[in-house]
């Protein structure tokens, strides 16, 4: 059985291409084959981003902050080799928003920002709101688990060398 801080070291790298990944199909719009079909949903790529190269002797970090912010430079660092470490991202439900940002390292969710919700009038009512802030919270990690699952069986999969890391290396090669 292997050590945890080994298994740790040896597969950090899936996260960040989980990001990597999640940033493409965005970019290209393929997400939307992922999500639920009956749900009016969209996902873009929030205000900032971080990158991690460790193909060279020193460990490079390239940030990308800003409403807007190009992203020309996450790509140029794509072609060195980096990976995604965190990525912002913006989802609209029936034009409520989340924004929460996921970091590839422990595949966590921070800043999580969710829908506003109405405040309660009454003690009877903070078990309704407690619920409904509870649903929001889920609606987020709902999403998330259905690109994560889709990563993990194309990951796994046979077309994952053969299809899908040309596809990406091609989106990177036009995006330059």
């Amino acid at each position: 059985m292997l050590d945890i801080s080994v298994a740790y070291s040896r597969f950090r790298f899936i996260g960040q291409e989980f990001l990597t990944w999640l940033w493409y199909l965005i970019a290209t719009g393929e997400y939307t084959d992922i999500l639920d079909k009956d749900a009016n949903i969209s996902v873009s790529i929030g205000d900032r981003m971080v990158l991690e190269n460790r193909h060279s002797e020193d460990i490079e970090f390239i940030t990308i902050k800003g409403n807007r912010a190009d992203l020309k430079e996450g790509v140029v660092a794509l072609t060195k080799g980096a990976l995604v470490a965190e990525l912002s991202l913006e989802i609209l439900v029936d034009d409520q928003p989340w924004k929460f940002t996921l970091k590839g390292e422990s595949l966590g969710m921070t800043n999580l920002k969710t829908p506003a919700t109405g405040r309660p009038e009454t003690a009877d009512d903070i078990e309704g709101a407690v619920l409904e802030k509870v649903h929001l919270y889920e609606t987020a990690f709902h999403i998330t688990e259905q690109f994560y699952h889709t990563f993990i069986k194309q990951r796994i999969g046979d077309d994952w060398d053969n299809q899908i890391k040309k596809k990406i290396k091609t989106w990177i090669k036009t995006h330059q």
